[in-house]
């Protein structure tokens, strides 16, 4: 897996995996954050840590007939501030 290289880069991903490893995810997410540590995960080949301090939050989109549930972890990259992003 490659590391990202430009964290400022834009980038929009969905992924979809198989129902066993997203659910190996989730469960090495919420160990994570249980501990209080950090997170690492691969995305469509970019390799992301997502720091113990994340915000966290819950979204619920409904249009067209579908329904959408997102849990997001948002976060600065190390060493950037609120004006650089």
């Amino acid at each position: 897996m490659k590391v990202t290289k430009n964290p400022s880069k834009k980038r929009d991903i969905e992924k979809n995996y198989p129902r066993p490893d997203f659910i190996a995810k989730l469960r090495r997410l919420a160990d994570a954050l249980e501990a209080g540590e950090p997170f690492t995960i691969a995305v469509a080949g970019e390799r992301l840590r997502i720091p113990a301090d994340a915000h966290f939050n819950i979204e619920h989109e409904r249009a067209s007939g579908l329904e959408e549930l997102e849990f997001q972890l948002k976060w600065r990259p190390r060493g950037r501030t609120a004006r650089e992003s």
